[in-house]
């Protein structure tokens, strides 16, 4: 139960954050002129802090990896992506924070965002390098590169708030997340 409530977390905040693009598309409008370049390309990734967190309190490699691939998926489908680039990325961002081993340093918000925002641009990195390689557009890397920046500032600001939704349902609800101690069996 805690798994699929994990995955349609992931596709609720799939949907928020296209209508959020939405939203920002039809700000520039009404903005002054001097805000409209900061607000290009602020759309926030909602679902990487969930891939972030199962990566850093994960006890089960292969639930993490499998949660990781089916977030990934679901973005793939929900944003029409080309099928498989973001979960590729997903579980492989899923690997490195598992690899980079900071489960004591996402315990509060500074290291939260700051792990957010260095997930979102390797993130970025790695669908910029996917989409060069394999894309047939030449120009959408180029176009891409342009909001590489203020997205990663945009899911950094929103990461706390999907790591505490993150930490109670992967919690059960009771918003402890901690395990036996050190060295216990």
């Amino acid at each position: 139960m805690r798994n699929l409530s994990l995955i349609l977390l992931g596709v609720l905040l799939t949907l928020t954050q296209a209508n959020v693009y939405r939203i920002m598309a039809m700000m520039e409008g009404v903005v002054p002129d001097f805000v409209v370049p900061y607000l290009h390309g602020a759309t926030p990734n909602l679902v990487l802090p969930i891939v972030v967190f199962l990566g850093v309190q994960e006890s089960s490699m292969g639930r993490g990896a499998i949660l990781a691939f089916c977030l990934g998926y679901a973005l793939d489908i929900l944003a029409d992506a080309p099928i498989g680039l973001f979960s590729f990325t997903y579980v492989a961002l899923w690997w490195l924070a598992r690899m980079a081993g900071v489960r004591l340093t996402a315990q509060t918000l500074l290291p939260r965002m700051s792990l957010a925002f260095a997930f979102a641009l390797v993130e970025g990195l790695l669908v910029l390098v996917l989409l060069a390689v394999f894309g047939a557009d030449t120009r959408r890397p180029v176009e891409i590169s342009t909001v590489l920046l203020p997205h990663a500032i945009a899911t950094a600001l929103f990461a706390p708030l999907v790591f505490r939704w993150v930490q109670r349902l992967h919690s059960g609800g009771t918003g402890s997340t901690r395990g036996p101690a050190e060295g216990a069996s």
